[in-house]
């Protein structure tokens, strides 16, 4: 990896500009990985391709009467479901990080402290969206259709990007607060699928208990699902989006500074 100079003010600090472009460096050396690690571009493009192919041809039939019929209504679910999954991602890279000292070596850089942090989201975002694509991808392959247009799409992925980009600092402190890396699986596993299979993402809400849906209708994966549905195929939009982005700034007001503090703890 290349040394990363930058000129530092008076106090020492680094100037938020050569932090900003640290921050991209950080990001680019996570993405230039890949190339290294095939497998771990295999995590972000198998993953996905399998929810969409078993949920569309394991539960279509059953659920609205063809396959083609049900993934126009979960195709949404699916793919804010994988975002969530992918964000651990970003806990079990940090967790390694940590534990085989990789931070250790950058803090002796004359570099922002935050910048691997910020560099390591940053990049996971783009995964995040190479996974997105690929999931509509194979989805219009199998029958979904945007009925929306192109603004529609962009609207829906800026907004899963938003979303997950505050889930990511919960990523950041599991991944902080975790002594391996399998002990992350399990905090992700744990979280994630109680939290994705009581919503909207997959099955109508008027279908569940009514004791359930009370939960189901404030569930944050609620709320994103539908807003990614009604962008992408049409349908409410204005209230899912603006409690979709609540939850967001929410989570990114509670757990941005839990997180940061654990990250300066740590390293």
């Amino acid at each position: 990896m290349t040394a990363v100079t930058a000129p530092l003010t008076a106090r020492g600090r680094v100037r938020p500009l050569a932090a900003l472009q640290q921050t991209g460096t950080m990001a680019w050396r996570s993405l230039v990985s890949v190339k290294h690690n095939p497998l771990e571009l295999v995590d972000f493009s198998v993953t996905p391709i399998m929810f969409v192919v078993l949920f569309t041809y394991v539960f279509g039939g059953q659920m609205a009467g063809s396959p083609q019929e049900y993934l126009q209504y979960a195709l949404a679910g699916i793919i804010v479901q994988n975002a969530l999954f992918t964000t651990m991602y970003t806990a079990m890279a940090l967790n390694t990080d940590l534990t085989k000292g990789v931070f250790d070596r950058l803090r002796s850089l004359p570099i922002a402290r935050s910048a691997p942090l910020l560099g390591r989201i940053a990049a996971d975002l783009c995964k995040q969206l190479w996974a997105m694509l690929l999931m509509i991808g194979l989805g219009m392959l199998l029958g979904f259709r945007i009925t929306t247009g192109f603004g529609g799409f962009l609207a829906a992925a800026a907004l899963l990007l938003v979303f997950t980009a505050a889930v990511s600092w919960i990523a950041v402190l599991i991944g902080m607060l975790a002594g391996d890396p399998e002990k992350v699986q399990v905090f992700a596993f744990t979280l994630i699928f109680p939290i994705t299979f009581t919503s909207s993402a997959f099955v109508v809400v008027d279908t569940m208990p009514g004791w359930m849906q009370a939960w189901v209708n404030v569930n944050p994966v609620t709320h994103l699902s539908d807003a990614y549905r009604g962008l992408l195929t049409g349908g409410p939009v204005a209230g899912p989006v603006l409690w979709s982005l609540a939850w967001a700034a929410v989570i990114a007001a509670v757990f941005v500074p839990l997180a940061m503090r654990s990250y300066r703890a740590r390293t």
